[in-house]
């Protein structure tokens, strides 16, 4: 697999560059976040790393300290976005069969409602 292709084709990456115009919420030179094109909840925020990482299963020990960094970035967020008093999910799905549809790591930051566990 050819990671410059992945990271060129890459739609999260577009978001990033800012090719693809998004709604960022939180940008610094590690981390950006912006709404998820098709909310599950009335918060559906992605937490991404400005890095190209394809899913979770290709970080490396090097990258551990990027996605302890997603996370606190997800926590800070859900504060600002006023959901840290009921509560928020975070997701990271993995591969296909979990549900991964762009190959870029990335976070799901939900809330704003009770969430059910769908499967």
């Amino acid at each position: 697999m050819n990671p410059e292709k992945n990271k060129t084709d890459c739609v999260f990456c577009k978001i990033v560059s800012g090719e693809i115009p998004s709604k960022i919420i939180y940008r610094d030179k590690e981390v950006v976040v912006f709404p998820d094109i098709n909310p599950v909840a009335p918060v559906h925020l992605l937490v991404v790393p400005v890095k190209h990482l394809e899913s979770l299963a290709d970080m490396k020990e090097t990258d551990t300290a990027l996605t302890g960094k997603m996370v606190a970035v997800a926590n800070r967020v859900a504060r600002e976005q006023g959901l840290a008093k009921n509560g928020y999910r975070l997701i990271i799905n993995c591969g296909a069969d979990a549900g991964q549809l762009v190959q870029h790591l990335h976070i799901h930051l939900m809330g704003g409602r009770a969430l059910k566990w769908e499967n």
